[in-house]
């Protein structure tokens, strides 16, 4: 094991990200250090251990409270504890009392914010309960308030039992001593017991994590910016009632009581919350008399007067945010009414074609419209356009008034949509409109400078308009509708003949909350392929300082790729780009629909599948298929073109891939696709799946993760080609530490890339 080495950190210096993977543990010999994921932070002081509560990325920020002190050692799996703590008695005290006393901590957290999350609920349902008696005893109209219909307690998925926290208490507070010097005496028992407070202590804080979100989705319903909660129904009533001169002393004493409970939550903004109290207290409720006028019902609110004009009334109001002509507003209102009344809308017919045609040419110029009224701030975003721009709702009764209510909550939580990686289609084109990312090449292979440059070729503009148009953003965003947006949304949404890019309820098949698909899930998804597939987004990126030594060393660097959630409630997943530009180290484009109900997992692998392939082909330009260059992508050609003449086949294998290539209709990347989705869901496991050849080239092109290849190096069919990958990969590793040597021994300096290129030869 390598020496354990000492670092100095600052005060409010990140120590350890969410969602990193987890490489060292760090000892805090001196300070403190916060432990954060939202709402829930933990202090651990002296003798505390970051990292005893992980497993392969970690589940919160460690942030430093005050300058500290860590001691540091490299950790990759249980068996790394044993020379850790090998003849070293305080290091088995110091990391067994961590794992316990932090056990503990995280039980106590735990414990808080289930009560927490219990008094929410039940002050919630209870608030909104006395609102509507409050109601029918003032004789005043209850306002709707349809985010209450889908607000249900929490189900926990990862749960702490009450014999475990009781476990943990007597065991802390009364027999802490005698239980560490059992332990201590067996470095087995020893390992085995911080691993078994480890694990429980990982899922605690999953739970505490389950807590947390359940809180932020749901903290709008009695306080939010946008005033469609339950504090402003008590405060409308509260003007309506005085306006008739009841005794409103009643609901100003519950008002008094939700702004006591906001206030002791501790999860709303301090400053939304000053601003909602203090317009509240401004109010002189208390005085008799006064005249407060009775609000009536707001343009985004479909829950009021005939269904028909619900349907209209949202529809118009899209149409009228983007300034659509008269006569079009009109045609778009008959087709999409006609559309509804089709006896079977999944008709292929020559009239029916035609109509989805046209309505998805007006939705298309509608949602540019719209779009651009809201990046230039010429307009304000309503809800009803909010739901427009990311989930392609455009009509009540297409989405059913249920859906419609939901997605209207849902533009109050749209963060969950969203992260570093993943955008709505929306935040996307905002991306693109503002620069921050470039238009997604065209089905034409083409990007955008390519396509303008093809223009000019064509005589459609000039010069000079070519060069204007590189830098228009308006253009951008349109180039980036008409080719990605509208592609994509019909790709993802998987029935190609009968799509319409009107969000409809035919298509919504599952409860909207299981099938929205949210950045956790896919963050989720993604990291499941890394734990198996574990180089699946590292790229070749060159290093070079060459008056310290180096002139040219190629290092691996992981790009995860952007993910664009397309506004339908679709089947499929896509692979639109393998990098973002010309660079190697840029993000590749997944897009995947923002509804769907099949299994996520199972969309990304297949997604993943075809990114290998593509970046494979990428990299080796004109070579792909030359096996004279040997890659993925050429000897799986290879294999493919001469199966029938390989002698290593049997006659049962040699039917199976001609079976393959009927299926995938002679596409070699489609037979690849298959092989690796079995490759990842069953070979991964030692359950054979794959021929010897394809095995082969997979194994060492896609080679599993070090803890499976652990599980795998004794299996028949995969030990020889693991013992060759691991000789490489231990050849590779000596050249790089003795390259290292000599650049630190010439001045350079070992900088993070570096650290990370050797470490990825562990993994």
């Amino acid at each position: 094991m390598e020496t354990m080495t000492t670092v100095m950190v600052q005060k409010n210096q990140v120590i350890a990200k969410q969602k990193e993977k987890v490489k060292k543990w760090y000892i805090v010999q001196e300070g403190t250090v916060i432990q954060r994921n939202s709402y829930a932070k933990i202090v651990l002081g002296k003798g505390a251990v970051i990292g005893i509560s992980e497993n392969d990325r970690y589940l919160c920020d460690y942030i430093a409270a005050a300058d500290s002190v860590l001691a540091v050692f490299p950790y990759d799996s249980p068996d790394d504890l044993g020379a850790a703590i090998h003849g070293q008695a305080s290091m088995r005290s110091t990391l067994l009392g961590a794992a316990l006393n932090q056990r503990q901590m995280l039980l106590n957290t735990y414990a808080g914010f289930q009560k927490l999350v219990r008094q929410f609920h039940s002050f919630v349902e209870n608030q909104y309960s006395d609102y509507s008696n409050f109601c029918a005893q003032y004789h005043l109209e209850e306002q709707s308030f349809t985010r209450m219909d889908n607000f249900k307690p929490l189900e926990m998925v990862h749960k702490a039992e009450n014999w475990e926290i009781n476990n943990s208490v007597s065991l802390v507070n009364g027999y802490l001593e005698e239980y560490m010097r059992l332990m201590q005496k067996d470095d087995g028992l020893c390992i085995g017991a911080i691993m078994e407070a480890s694990y429980q202590t990982r899922r605690v804080m999953q739970g505490i994590i389950e807590m947390v979100e359940y809180l932020r989705y749901n903290q709008d319903i009695l306080l939010s910016a946008s005033q469609n909660d339950i504090f402003e129904l008590y405060l409308d009533l509260a003007k309506r009632a005085k306006g008739k001169n009841y005794d409103v002393k009643p609901l100003m004493d519950s008002m008094e009581r939700t702004a006591e409970v906001i206030k002791k939550l501790g999860i709303y903004d301090e400053k939304l919350v000053e601003e909602r109290l203090g317009a509240y207290h401004a109010l002189d409720l208390s005085a008799q008399g006064g005249t407060f006028a009775t609000p009536q019902p707001s343009e985004d609110s479909w829950n009021e007067g005939e269904e028909g004009e619900q349907a209209e009334d949202c529809l118009l109001h899209i149409l009228n945010y983007a300034g659509m002509d008269e006569k079009v507003t009109e045609e778009m209102r008959s087709l999409v009414q006609k559309y509804r009344e089709l006896p079977d809308m999944f008709s292929t017919d020559a009239e029916t074609f035609a109509l989805r045609k046209r309505i998805t040419q007006i939705f298309y110029d509608t949602y540019l419209k719209a779009f651009m009224y809201t990046v230039k701030g010429a307009k304000e975003l309503t809800p009803i356009v909010e739901m427009f721009l990311n989930f392609g709702f455009m009509d009540v009764q297409m989405a059913g008034e249920e859906n419609a209510n939901i997605l209207f909550d849902l533009t109050e939580h749209l963060s969950v949509c969203r992260s570093e990686h993943v955008y709505t289609i929306y935040e996307w084109l905002k991306s693109v409109y503002e620069g921050r990312n470039e238009p997604s090449k065209n089905e034409f292979d083409m990007d955008y400078p390519a396509y303008l440059a093809e223009m000019r070729k064509n005589g459609k503009i000039t010069m000079e308009q070519q060069k204007r148009y590189m830098n228009n953003r308006e253009l951008k965003v349109k180039f980036e509708i008409q080719n990605m947006f509208m592609s994509g949304n019909r790709a993802t949404y998987g029935k190609l003949s009968t799509f319409c890019p009107i969000l409809g309820e035919y298509d919504l098949i599952n409860s909207m909350d299981k099938m929205l698909v949210t950045a956790q899930k896919l963050d989720i998804a993604l990291d499941k392929i890394r734990k198996v597939d574990f180089s699946a987004f590292y790229r070749e990126v060159v290093f070079s300082d060459p008056e310290k030594g180096i002139n040219r060393e190629v290092l691996m660097k992981e790009v995860l790729p952007d993910i664009i959630l397309m506004p339908n409630a679709g089947t499929r997943a896509m692979m639109w780009q393998e990098t973002a530009g010309v660079k190697r180290d840029t993000s590749a484009r997944f897009m995947f629909p923002i509804f769907t109900a099949v299994d996520i997992d199972d969309m990304m692998v297949e997604t993943v599948g075809r990114y290998r392939w593509e970046i494979c082909r990428k990299i080796q330009g004109v070579h792909w298929n030359d096996i004279r260059e040997k890659s993925l992508t050429a000897q799986y050609c290879d294999y493919l073109q001469f199966y029938r003449k390989n002698h290593e086949l049997s006659a049962e294998a040699k039917e199976k891939v001609k079976n393959a290539l009927l299926r995938g209709r002679n596409n070699y990347r489609e037979v690849f696709v298959k092989d690796y989705q079995n490759w990842m869901k069953y070979e991964s496991k030692g359950s054979y799946r794959l021929n010897k050849i394809a095995r082969e080239i997979l194994i060492t092109y896609c080679p599993f993760a070090k803890q499976i290849r652990e599980e795998l190096k004794g299996n028949p069919m995969y030990q020889n080609a693991l013992q060759r990958f691991e000789l490489v990969n231990a050849k590779t590793v000596q050249r790089i530490q003795g390259v290292y040597d000599r650049y630190q021994k010439a001045g350079g300096v070992i900088t993070q890339e570096l650290v990370d290129n050797l470490e990825y030869y562990d993994l």
